[in-house]
């Protein structure tokens, strides 16, 4: 299936989607803020600057979209099926870069917690997830 934008259309669209700031990833802040933890925000000094820094606790959190740094066993992070060589490369680079980055942050003796966008949709158990990494279970 060809896609239905024009090439400069596509590109348009695809350069308004957003980095950070998203809003699954405000909803998180939301939750740890109302839990009574204060946190930064995409620390520079840490490989892949983590959306959400807990610095007291060595916690960090990337709140990650499913596409885009491809969720397992998830709908939304079916990849296209035009252009494919460029959307695998893309994607299997995002991939690495994510494994890299954890590996880097645990050996900084720091707990990674990934989040992703589709587990907003089961807040409940959602919310027990970061309990047991904020509470340290």
């Amino acid at each position: 299936m060809t896609d239905v934008f024009s090439k400069e259309k596509r590109s348009w669209i695809m350069s308004r989607v957003k980095g950070h700031d998203t809003k699954p990833e405000m909803l998180v802040r939301s939750f740890i803020h109302r839990m009574g933890f204060r946190f930064r925000i995409h620390r520079r000094d840490l490989p892949g600057k983590p959306d959400i820094v807990l610095p007291r606790h060595r916690k960090v959190i990337f709140v990650n979209g499913c596409f885009w740094h491809g969720h397992k066993n998830c709908l939304r992070s079916k990849r296209p099926s035009t252009n494919q060589s460029f959307w695998n490369k893309k994607l299997d680079r995002n991939l690495e870069r994510d494994k890299r980055y954890c590996q880097e942050l645990r050996q900084m003796g720091w707990t990674v917690l990934v989040v992703w966008e589709c587990e907003m949709k089961k807040p409940k158990k959602f919310l027990r997830k970061l309990e047991r990494l904020l509470h340290g279970e």
